[in-house]
């Protein structure tokens, strides 16, 4: 199993670059990244928006070698396009029967839903919460050639149209908690502290 995180994006809302920016311990970055330590082969990072930011903070990954998987980062010159463009850079990489994709200020998914995302069979599983759909989600390979084969200017919802979901119910808030605006980011921080910390 692999996992394509994608942090090509403007953060053009959020005020300040988000993936660098600070949550607990590590990075917004690092903490999404750790979440797929013990159950991935290969964690793939599409770059795009400010990539020379994201290539010092995964040097810094680099040099905790605090993980068992391999960290592939990558750049998406086309990333002022969307994160379509960015999901299907990201395909071109995988090689495992199935994948994770997750943008890159999703940090606050609980390990243990990860895992529980890792165990289910299907071509598209979908983390839910109170019955919204959210991150980190699962897809096969199947579903990564028909990615490839689509137009860029298409977006993933109209690929995933085309394939069964299968919805896992999880008690994980985190799997809806990202992060475009300071707000967002203070609600992180608090989000941190007062549960993911006890």
């Amino acid at each position: 199993m692999e996992a394509i995180v994608l942090a090509a994006g403007f953060s053009s809302r959020a005020n300040a670059f988000k993936m660098t920016l600070p949550l607990g311990k590590m990075s917004v970055l690092e903490q999404t990244i750790s979440k797929f330590e013990g159950l991935c082969s290969k964690v793939i990072v599409v770059a795009g928006f400010q990539a020379e930011l994201i290539e010092v903070e995964m040097a810094k990954i680099f040099d905790k070698n605090a993980y068992s998987f391999q960290i592939k980062c990558i750049y998406n010159e086309n990333f002022n396009r969307g994160m379509f463009s960015s999901i299907q850079k990201g395909c071109n990489e995988v090689n495992a029967s199935t994948f994770f994709i997750t943008p890159g200020d999703c940090p606050l998914v609980k390990k243990e839903t990860v895992q529980q995302l890792a165990e289910q069979e299907g071509n598209v599983i979908i983390p839910s919460f109170n019955f919204k759909g959210g991150h980190p989600i699962k897809l096969s390979s199947e579903v990564q050639l028909k990615i490839l084969e689509t137009n860029p200017d298409s977006n993933l919802r109209v690929v995933l149209n085309n394939y069964e979901k299968k919805y896992l119910n999880v008690e994980d808030p985190g799997v809806l908690l990202d992060m475009d605006t300071p707000e967002d980011y203070q609600k992180a921080v608090h989000y941190y502290h007062d549960w993911i910390c006890k």
